[in-house]
Parts: C-alpha cells; structure tokens; sequence
C-alpha cells in the first residue's frame, strides 16, 4: 500500500470504472491492436534475416508488454493484478535489461489508485459493523493513511484507547474485479505471443482463486494471525496483533505499528540499509523455504522499520500454503544452479513440471542469471547485478536456446513463488542492499549453519 505524509493533503480521487462494457472495450481493443501489429512482423521477417527477424520479435515483444502494463495501470482495480501475471513469465527469451524494465513498471500498478471520499466508505463501514463509526471507535480519521487497489487504510482509535488501523475495502470493488477475471481470457492470444509454451488458462484460473481470496479480509486476518504465531518472539520481526473483534469480510482492523516507510530507509546509511534489506529477505525466504508459506506482495508498502530496530510487515491478502514436493523443487533447482550441474537441473525441472527433456547445459544458459543472485554464494549489490545482460550464448545455440525456451511452462501453484523472488529483488535493488544473499538463502533452502549476525539470532 502506499502511505501519504501526515500533513500531505488528501490527493484527488477518482471513482472506481465498474462497468464490464467499458473495461471489456480497453482489453479487447488492445488485443486486437496487438494482434494486428504481431501479424505486421511476421510479414515483414519473412525477407529479414534471421538476425533482424529475432531483433525484430524481440522488439515487438517488449512494445506489447509496456503497452499491456500501460493500459492496465490506467483501468486499476483487478486489472493490475492480472497484469502482474505477466512479472512471472519470465523465461520468454527477453534481454535482461528489458525483464528489469518491465518488472519494476509492474512493481507501481498497485499505487495508482487514489483514495475514495470517506462518505462513499461510511455506508460501506456501517453496514459491515452493524452501527455507526462512532459507537465502534472513540476517533477516526477520515483522511486515507495509505491506498491500494482493492482497499484503503485509515487510522483510529477504539473505545478503549488503542490505536488501530482500518482496512475498508472499496465499494464496487467486487464488481469490478468479477469483470476483470471474465475478461482476462481475452488476454489469452497476447500470452500465448509472448510464452508460446505456457498453458495460461490454469494459471487465470489460480489467479482468480487468489484475487478472490484477497477480497475476503476474514481470509486474510486468519492468514495474518497464523504468521503472528509462528514469528511471535522473534528477535528483528514483528506482525501486528488483529482486531478479530472488530473485523469482517470487508473491514480489517489491526494494531497500529510506528515505524519508518521504505523511502525514509532508503535515505539511511549503508549499514542500515543492508540490516533492512536482510530482514526483509529473511521473512518472504524463511516463511517459503521453512513454512511452506508464499506471501506474494512483498510491496514495500508492506513493511516498517519500528523505533526498536525491528520490522513490521502487513498485508496478507495474496497468500498461498505450497506442498512440500513443491519446495523440494525449488530448493533442487536453486542447488543444481549453484553447483553448476546440468544434469541435476534438468530432472530438477521435470520433477518441478517446468519442461521435460531440457537439454541441462542450455538450461543453466537461461535460469543462471535470473536466479544466481540468491542461488550461488558471493557478497553482491543487487543494483549492480541485475544490469548483467544473459550469459553469453553462441549463434548456432540461438534457435535451440528459443526452442527450449517455448517449451517451459508455469505450474499455476508456482506464480506467487515466482512473484516474492522478483519484488523481493527489485525491493533489495530499490534499497542499494549489499549482502551475501546466496549464504543467507543457503540457510532456509539448504539447512546450511547461520551466515550472519541476524542469521545467527533467529537461530537462537
């Protein structure tokens, strides 16, 4: 979510577009679009060479995704969510610099929508709570403290002097999002361009199971208390106690944290700066890695540096619990890559249902450098790592790479998974973090010994 100073006016706000005609009509005509100017290239590579015609579908690909993520940053709502669909397809042979690029335009679609006027929320909150504002909390402020795309937060206080914060979900959000999944399917040529080998219809149908487990905010309080429990005590995180007395299927209360926002730590020193962004690895890879647990926003909105040196981390909207056949995957892959070993890599990926028969050599060629920088050990700021273009590849293993590529697909249970690996790293780039990121995963992947101070106090 984001959050607005204090003293920072209110910024204008826009009413919610619901109607399934208008939002229908953007997708539609950007497809058709799309559609259109797709056919254009591939008249015009058939007298290319080879080399242009693959700088040329190059081309075509990345215009198609900043024009997906433009439009659907404008129609907000659900729309940006299934947006970010596009963050996990990653393996479509896209220079490096342009999978950067797209992944932090992704990394914005959940700031774009402005708070609503507190009346249209009034209606909404007394319906949910059974009474007026007033007879639940002693104050409320009406100015909007943070804003989202499904909700918005405000501060209060109760009847018996604690201070809160309010979640109220947008009135007419339901609706919109309900138009929204419908309309995704009309997505479903534009994937099939960008990732020839992925079947998008499961991942739409795990999209529209977590979306619509997002909207239910007694789903997400439970999801919140179950990571209090299990970090309750914990020496440098911290998860806000929930209001269960005061919450429902659209108003979600939780015990107001002080603390920093992510801008504020950003202007921190070096040292600071690292600390942060090591906690903020540790939760999203130790609660995968050793609970089985994908959190799928870790939105820098999500968390605050607390006076004591803790962090406090919120929001538990997109969240999904994984099989342990599914983390042994995963950790099997992340240790072929650092270990360099071709074989293993490839029945890692069949085992995980990415590709079967991957040629291992070409394999490591394409997931070695999305995943090295918490695969393989090294100290490593992630802001100068991730402008490293792909390892090299020679002419002659161009087409096979492609071809190998076109054959990955996505296990829909793995879009969240996909999702924290990328934002955590954008988060970590964003904060200039320096660390030893491969030792720390090692710990919650590999059951390697503390690779840190902090390591070494979460152990204890």
């Amino acid at each position: 979510m984001t959050a607005r100073a204090e003293d920072d006016p209110p910024p204008k706000a826009g009413r919610l577009p619901t109607g399934r005609l208008a939002r229908t009509a953007r997708v539609g005509g950007l497809v058709t679009g799309q559609g259109l100017r797709w056919a254009g290239m591939r008249t015009a590579n058939r007298v290319r060479s080879p080399e242009r015609a693959a700088e040329a579908r190059d081309e075509r690909t990345a215009a198609t995704v900043r024009e997906l993520v433009d439009q659907l940053s404008r129609m907000r709502g659900a729309a940006m969510k299934i947006g970010q669909l596009f963050s996990m397809i990653d393996l479509d042979g896209l220079p490096e610099e342009q999978r950067d690029e797209l992944q932090a335009k992704l990394a914005t679609l959940r700031d774009d929508v402005p708070p609503v006027p507190f009346p249209q929320l009034e209606k909404l909150m007394r319906k949910e709570l059974g009474e007026p504002i007033e007879r639940v909390f002693a104050s409320f402020d009406e100015r909007a403290f943070a804003a989202a795309s499904i909700g918005q937060v405000h501060r209060a206080t109760t009847l018996e002097g604690d201070e809160v914060v309010v979640k109220v979900q947008y009135p007419g959000i339901a609706e919109a999002v309900e138009s929204d999944l419908r309309n995704a399917t009309l997505l479903l040529p534009l994937i099939r361009r960008l990732a020839p080998g992925i079947d998008a219809r499961p991942l739409f149908t795990e999209l529209r199971e977590r979306i619509g487990e997002e909207l239910d905010y007694e789903l997400e309080a439970q999801n919140q208390r179950r990571v209090a429990r299990l970090y309750r005590g914990h020496p440098f995180i911290t998860v806000p106690h929930v209001r269960t007395d005061l919450s429902t299927r659209r108003v979600l209360v939780s015990d107001y944290v002080e603390g920093e926002r992510f801008e504020a730590v950003r202007a921190l020193d070096q040292a600071q700066r690292d600390r942060y962004g090591e906690i903020v690895f540790r939760f999203y890879f130790g609660l995968l890695y050793r609970n089985r647990i994908a959190l799928g926003d870790p939105h820098p909105g999500n968390y605050l540096l607390c006076p004591d040196g803790r962090v406090a981390f919120v929001d538990y909207g997109l969240v999904r619990d994984l099989s342990p056949e599914r983390i042994d995957a995963e950790r099997a892959i992340a240790l072929a890559v650092r270990e360099d070993d071709a074989k293993a890599l490839a029945a890692a990926l069949a085992a995980g249902g990415y590709v079967r028969d991957a040629d291992g050599e070409l394999a490591l060629k394409m997931i070695r450098p999305a995943i090295r920088w918490y695969a393989t050990p090294g100290v490593r700021a992630l802001a100068d790592e991730r402008r490293r273009e792909r390892d090299p590849i020679d002419a002659e293993s161009e087409a096979a790479f492609r071809e190998q590529a076109g054959r990955f697909t996505l296990p829909p249970e793995t879009m969240l998974i996909r999702r924290m690996h990328a934002l955590v790293a954008i988060v970590l780039t964003r904060l200039r973090a320096s660390a030893d990121w491969g030792a720390i995963a090692a710990e919650y992947l590999h059951g390697e010994p503390p690779a840190t101070p902090l390591g070494e106090a979460e152990a204890r």
